[in-house]
């Protein structure tokens, strides 16, 4: 029989219990991660880079007050991360949360440390009014100071605050060097990946000359989309970096579409020819794809003209990808023009993986070609599947040294453009080349990172629309009939049991 002792006796002891759990938890943070790419637990590299801390990091953030759920998530989340990092690091990562809006002082404060508002809709009273919010921080280690200006929703947040770590803690960054001079894009038509690059890199341009050879500082050479051929006593200086265990990348193009005149034509360049004596051969061939990007046309129909997004096969979106460090999290790629790989090696020594191919659904098409906006595609155009686009390798030489290499077969998917042709990339395209000069230079293990987050769930192209519509219809209405059933099976439950007790003769 419980007595009132016993009851007082038993809330004492449970508000111990939830008071020692509190103690323990606050001295020892623990969360578990049930998420498909593992966002809330620390990576490999984040742990190495925190346990070599020789000196503490202090960490402003700057969070406003208030804010609307999904945006106030970031804070909390932030806060999270922080904790595990203090704990990781031996309590050398020290934080301190203020709010900017409190007063004209700590706002001013905000905004010197290089901490700019943003204007955020908040809704009040039934009105929707815009707020000016804060979310930053400020990361500073002996007399270096870092800045992440801004933390969104759905950020890789992890990559940005390990990034600044990394960066306050270098004490020389390494040199990766873009080749120049052949009709490669320069330096400014990469803006999107030279400005990823050089947060961790000392990015530099390189031409063939007479006197200079490839510098055996340079960690990686990269040469993206050449329009000519390299002179061939410039080629011998590039066998000899590669014979030196030199890390190269190559992004070529072997054909090249003109949307001015339609047409599609080969790309000559002795480079291709110069990879496939490696073993790597970059076929003079057009791959379409089922999936594909879409183009804007202009029509004209009665007296209007009006633009049509129309699928292009020629540019697929590339979402096949193979388990490699390269490929770490990303999910779609857009590859305009871009052909075949064909693999054949010339040494055991060298190792080669394919990282990327297209789709179920593919096709070739050899130049030279017409695009046709009009065209109607079949299923029968497309009748080849999981053509590789982009190949990793590793070889040693008979010298014993040992070096890597990268190739894609398009050499426009990470390039912006300049002027007014510029524009902007998907973070995938930008993200597989820089993962792919991380692999090659300088593994600095932040590559897992970079993609930490969801980008994009499309819908495999290849599905027939029936079965699109019956998933979505699925989608909608299953959660219903599941809520709707489960009521049904509680009320004939309490139904049942209710007659149940009715029938039943109790004993006073």
């Amino acid at each position: 029989m419980l007595t009132r002792k016993k009851v007082f006796s038993s809330l004492i002891l449970i508000a111990g219990i939830i008071i020692l759990l509190n103690l323990i938890a606050n001295r020892f943070f623990l969360r578990l991660d049930f998420t498909a790419d593992q966002r809330y637990s620390l990576s490999e590299a984040t742990k190495s880079i925190l346990s070599s801390l020789d000196a503490p990091i202090t960490v402003k953030a700057y969070f406003s007050e208030n804010l609307p759920p999904d945006i106030a998530k970031v804070k909390q989340d932030f806060k999270d991360l922080l904790i595990e990092y203090n704990n990781r690091s031996d309590r050398k990562i020290e934080y301190e949360f203020i709010n900017p809006n409190e007063s004209q002082e700590t706002e001013v404060e905000a905004q010197r440390e290089g901490i700019s508002p943003i204007m955020i809709n908040v809704r009040e009273r039934d009105q929707m009014k815009q707020q000016r919010a804060y979310l930053g921080a400020v990361l500073k280690y002996a007399d270096k100071t870092e800045r992440i200006p801004l933390l969104q929703p759905g950020s890789a947040m992890e990559y940005d605050l390990t990034t600044a770590i990394k960066k306050l803690t270098l004490t020389q960054k390494p040199k990766i060097a873009f080749l120049q001079g052949n009709g490669e894009p320069g330096l400014d038509e990469l803006s999107q990946l030279i400005a990823q690059l050089s947060i961790l890199y000392d990015v530099q341009s390189f031409s063939f000359n007479d006197t200079a050879t490839i510098s055996p500082d340079i960690n990686s050479l990269i040469i993206i989309a050449p329009k000519d051929s390299v002179a061939p006593k410039y080629l011998k200086q590039l066998d000899d970096y590669y014979n030196s265990g030199g890390r190269i990348l190559l992004a070529l193009n072997s054909v090249e579409g003109d949307f001015s005149t339609a047409q599609g034509k080969a790309v000559n360049t002795n480079l291709i020819d110069w990879i496939g004596k490696k073993g790597i051969t970059i076929e003079p061939d057009f791959l379409i794809d089922i999936s594909a990007t879409d183009v804007m046309v202009r029509q004209q129909q009665g007296g209007l003209v009006f633009n049509t997004a129309i699928k292009f096969p020629y540019i697929p979106i590339i979402t096949n990808f193979n388990d490699h460090p390269i490929t770490k999290g990303i999910e779609a790629v857009a590859m305009p023009f871009v052909s075949k790989i064909n693999i054949q090696p010339k040494d055991s020594a060298f190792h080669s993986f394919v990282l990327a191919t297209t789709s179920k659904k593919t096709g070739i098409e050899n130049p030279p070609l017409h695009f046709s906006v009009d065209r109607q595609w079949k299923v029968t155009d497309f009748p080849l599947a999981n053509i590789p686009v982009a190949v990793a390798a590793e070889y040693t030489l008979s010298n014993g040294k040992e070096g890597k290499l990268v190739v894609f077969s398009d050499g426009d998917f990470a390039v912006n453009g300049k002027g007014q042709n510029a524009q902007r990339l998907q973070p995938d395209n930008v993200n597989l080349m820089s993962n792919a000069i991380d692999w090659i230079s300088d593994d600095t293990g932040l590559i897992s990172l970079r993609t930490k987050g969801v980008t994009s769930r499309p819908i495999d192209a290849s599905i027939e629309d029936g079965t699109k519509t019956l998933l979505k219809y699925l989608n909608f209405l299953l959660p219903i009939f599941i809520i709707i059933g489960y009521g049904i099976f509680r009320y004939q439950r309490r139904k049942y049991l209710r007659k149940k007790w009715a029938s039943q003769n109790y004993v006073q």
